[in-house]
């Protein structure tokens, strides 16, 4: 399996595992009454597995992404471009239109 492939996997598995500790603690805490939201349902189930997939969505993204970015060389300094040294308004004329 390719390398970055891999990388996919790994980081995948764990923003889904932070999301499951995430909705757990959310279900545990009580926070905005969603543990009585869920125990009262008749599809309690498929709630739970809604809000873990759904988060696990949006972690595995993060996670992907934050070590993706992590990755990036850490040279010290800027390695290109100009530096921008005068940093001063440009004065631009406006003509108002004559009313008549």
């Amino acid at each position: 399996m390719p390398q970055l492939i891999r990388l996919y996997v790994t980081q995948v598995l764990v923003g889904f595992a932070l999301s499951a500790v995430f909705v757990a603690g959310l279900i545990w805490l009580d926070i905005a009454g969603l543990k009585g939201l869920i125990a009262r349902s008749d599809s309690a189930l498929l709630a739970v597995f809604m809000l873990w997939f759904m988060n696990g969505i949006v972690f595995a993204g993060v996670q992907f992404a934050w070590k993706i970015m992590s990755l990036a060389e850490t040279d010290e300094g800027p390695r290109g471009g100009s530096a921008v040294s005068d940093l001063r308004p440009a004065p631009v004329r406006q003509e108002a239109a004559r009313r008549g």
